[in-house]
């Protein structure tokens, strides 16, 4: 039997999950928002950051904050063609988070050798990923897709995976999430508030960022 290098690639993506309950998923519309950002989230402990391919300025975002931000770990979201894998790679990501998953990405990720988080909302794609090495999931949209209920009936049938449920969580429900025995941390935007983004009020974001890093599975 060959040897998947998915199998390699998902123990450095474990830990990058594991560094807080929460991977905060970031939209930068300016630019000159990304290095405060960044630290504020880092500050108040999460590293790990997804920033999002939805805005013109989101690659050259996780250029800077790869090479000015010290103690953050950037990832590149919504990735949905291999070629953005490449460019994500090159401007410093050190994690790949996708909506859903193709052939091509998968074997993309591989080639590249970045850790690649790829989503699923059904047992038939969580099976598929299963067959492919992967032992970590985005599980997306989660509240859409069955939320709570539906992640812990994958549970039992499907142990070889563990998820990072994303996609209408908040700090409310994210304890429930995190008590599942499948999942390993939940990502969300709940701590980058518009209002504060816009006044630049990197201390409120810090505060709230702390609070989600304070997070425990609900008992």
């Amino acid at each position: 039997m060959s040897h998947d290098p998915h199998t390699d690639l998902q123990s450095g993506l474990a830990s990058i999950l594991t560094s807080a309950p929460v991977v905060p998923v970031v939209t930068i519309e300016d630019l000159a928002d990304a290095v405060p950002l960044a630290k504020a989230l880092v500050a108040g402990g999460l590293p790990a950051i997804e920033v999002t391919l939805r805005t013109k300025v989101a690659m050259e975002a996780i250029r800077v904050i790869a090479a000015e931000v010290e103690g953050a770990i950037p990832g590149v979201g919504t990735i949905l063609e291999a070629s953005q894998l490449e460019a994500a790679q090159k401007a410093g990501a050190r994690f790949a988070v996708s909506p859903g998953a193709t052939d091509r990405l998968l074997d993309a990720s591989a080639s590249l050798n970045l850790p690649l988080l790829p989503g699923i909302a059904t047992a038939s794609e969580a099976m598929a990923l299963i067959e492919r090495g992967f032992t970590y999931a985005k599980f997306f949209p989660a509240e859409p897709a069955g939320g709570i209920p539906y992640l812990s009936a994958l549970a039992a049938p499907l142990p070889q995976l563990t998820f990072c449920p994303t996609g209408g969580v908040s700090i409310d429900s994210a304890p429930r999430y995190l008590a599942l025995p499948n999942v390993i941390c939940v990502g969300g935007s709940w701590m980058l508030k518009r209002d504060h983004i816009k006044a630049k009020d990197w201390t409120a974001i810090e505060k709230a960022s702390a609070a989600a890093s304070a997070l425990k599975p609900a008992s």
